[in-house]
């Protein structure tokens, strides 16, 4: 749908309008495209990148992983810039701690990286939402990726306070960030070049007067979609070094005497809950890496390394039928795994770089990395029934979404109250994404997006309340049905073909679980319960904590949310970074068990991730 604004210009008026920011400077910059390279400082340069999202990895890591990355013979780090998590609610901004952008980029540096940037505004990268903040779906109608003026302000602002933490940085500043993406593989979204012409006018109008390129799928179709007259294109994919000619064929069909760059070449691959666990070849990739600079193509790694989507952001992926929400690991089967430990595809690729150094350049020695532990056998011995720490709750006539109630992230619960008997199936319509029925506190069925369930078939005694504890299991990150990914309940419950009205709404956002008030042992009824426990770790290093005895659930370590866990796999574990544990000291762990949990949970730290092979 397009959006009518005051003055519409055309797609090419607003890219000359942009191009005009880049009136050709009177010295050699010190990065430019120049026909069909890159040049630094006036010299033919090739981008050997690789991807790390600061977000996804404590602070305290960066400069490790940044060593291992430049040891790994890269010279350049792109890196996604997500907006969900610097700006939380609009105009509320965030750059401190692992989101100072500014001081990841100066560690870039400090290592020898140069640096690629991409703020979006839309990213994908597996993250909640394509990196969205939830509170642009509090608007009804809203459409994100679209010349809608409420969007479009929003991210306008959004660019902006971008463009100022990272101001003096940018190579047009004689800065590391050599370039930076406008927007992200638009091409496989939609077709308005009124959009992509807005966008990069936004981006020059925000500071950024360096180098802008666009970052698409190879096919003539979508770069066709995707790109912009006078702005550097570079493609995405995967495969061998067949697929790598294929993929540049491609791009040549399309526009000639221009820099080849693959901007994602996916060495590794995401998992989903319930499927197989993603594998990628290392001699693949490093023989891919191998061709590419052969060619004199440059390459962006897609991940290097690619952490872990801690807490509410994992994403999601449907194609209008099929939901599959993605794990909480990012492991990627990146060349740098999920602890930061150097893999065989590291090494690989290591080695086809060696082959390909200028004249004088040397691989740096690879540092050591952090150490993974193991941590004895702990239980957890003080349990809260999640129905017995419910506060006020809003009275509403409707069931409404989840964002409706000013609520981004987390669960959110339903209460209706019967004072007759009531039986029948009980139809939810499109509920996203993971139900909990329960009858007076106690599960009675599950509803499960991914299965495209609705209904289940419920039998309530006079005097009973009926609850539907509704999980977000991750907002869609790409492709149509990404505009449209409120959370809760979208359409009104019906119990034996009646509408259901009246009720009692519990946000639970989960952000602070200091208020819980825990008694020792187990709980006296069944359902979801918040479990906790102490455990002491002696030696620093990171751990894997290994959740097979477990259901489904989310896991607090120390005030540190890692984000969810699920018996259908295949991830089994949830990593701990070393810096948010206490060595010599007890180290406090929450979890709410949405399944009950047995009797008497218990749990370990292992040095290594537990995936199970299949789905």
């Amino acid at each position: 749908m397009q959006f009518a604004v005051a003055k519409r210009l055309t797609a090419l008026a607003l890219v000359a309008a942009a191009l005009g920011a880049q009136a050709a400077p009177s010295t050699v910059p010190h990065f430019a495209p120049v026909g069909d390279h890159f040049e630094l400082d006036g010299k033919p340069f090739v981008i050997r990148s690789g991807e790390v999202h600061y977000a996804r990895v404590p602070r305290e890591f960066w400069r490790e992983r940044l060593q291992q990355m430049r040891a790994m013979g890269l010279n350049t780090v792109t890196t996604y810039v997500f907006w969900n998590r610097h700006e939380p609610e609009p105009g509320r901004f965030d750059f401190s701690g692992d989101l100072d952008l500014a001081a990841f980029i100066r560690t870039a540096r400090d290592v020898g990286l140069k640096v690629v940037l991409r703020p979006g505004p839309y990213v994908c990268a597996e993250l909640d939402f394509g990196g969205f903040p939830a509170w642009l779906l509090r608007t009804p109608g809203l459409r994100v990726r679209s010349l809608d003026p409420r969007f479009m302000s929003a991210s306008a602002r959004y660019l902006k306070r971008v463009a100022q933490e990272v101001a003096p940085l940018l190579s047009s500043r004689g800065g590391p960030i050599l370039m930076v993406q406008v927007e992200n593989e638009y091409g496989s979204y939609g077709d308005d070049r009124d959009y992509m012409a807005a966008m990069l006018a936004q981006f020059r109008e925000a500071g950024f007067d360096l180098p802008l390129f666009t970052s698409d799928g190879p096919s003539p179709s979508l770069l066709e979609r995707g790109t912009l007259p006078g702005v550097t294109s570079v493609v995405n994919f995967n495969g061998n070094v067949d697929a790598v000619k294929r993929a540049f064929a491609q791009f040549a069909s399309f526009r000639q005497n221009a820099p080849r760059m693959s901007g994602e070449y996916w060495a590794g691959w995401f998992d989903s809950w319930g499927s197989r666990h993603a594998k990628v070849s290392p001699a693949m990739a490093g023989e891919a890496v191998d061709y590419m600079l052969g060619q004199g193509i440059s390459f962006n790694l897609y991940m290097a390394h690619g952490g872990t989507s801690f807490g509410w952001m994992p994403g999601a992926n449907s194609n209008g039928t099929n939901y599959t929400p993605d794990t909480t690991s990012y492991d990627y089967d990146a060349a740098i795994d999920e602890a930061g430990r150097p893999t065989r595809k590291f090494h690989a690729i290591r080695a086809a770089i060696a082959r390909h150094l200028p004249a004088g350049e040397k691989l740096p020695d690879l540092p050591a990395p952090t150490p993974t532990i193991s941590v004895p056998r702990f239980s957890l011995i003080e349990s809260v029934p999640l129905v017995d720490t419910l506060q006020s709750p809003i009275r509403s006539k409707m069931a409404r979404n989840m964002e409706a109630y000013g609520q981004g992230y987390g669960f959110i619960l339903y209460r209706k109250r019967f004072e007759e008997a009531a039986k029948g199936k009980l139809e939810l319509g499109e509920a996203r994404d993971y139900i909990h029925v329960m009858a007076d506190g106690a599960t009675v069925a599950t509803v499960d997006r991914r299965r495209s369930e609705s209904s289940a078939d419920v039998s309530l005694k006079a005097g009973s309340t009926l609850d539907l504890l509704v999980e977000n299991m991750g907002r869609v990150n790409f492709g149509a049905s990404l505009p449209d990914e409120r959370k809760g309940l979208m359409d009104q419950p019906s119990l034996g073909g009646k509408e259901l009205n009246d009720w009692e709404v519990y946000p639970l956002p989960l952000a602070d679980l200091s208020g819980l008030r825990f008694k020792r042992g187990a709980p006296e009824r069944s359902g979801p319960t918040f479990w906790r426990g102490k455990f002491r770790v002696e030696a620093k290093g990171s751990t894997f904590l290994d959740m097979r005895g477990m259901g489904k659930g989310h896991v607090w370590v120390n005030g540190h949310h890692l984000g969810r866990y699920w018996r259908v796999g295949p991830q089994q574990s949830l990593f701990v970074p070393a810096p948010w544990l206490r060595a010599g000291g007890d180290n406090e762990i929450i979890i709410l068990d949405l399944d009950g949990a047995p009797d008497a949970p218990s749990l370990q730290g292992l040095p290594d991730p537990v995936f199970t092979t299949s789905g």
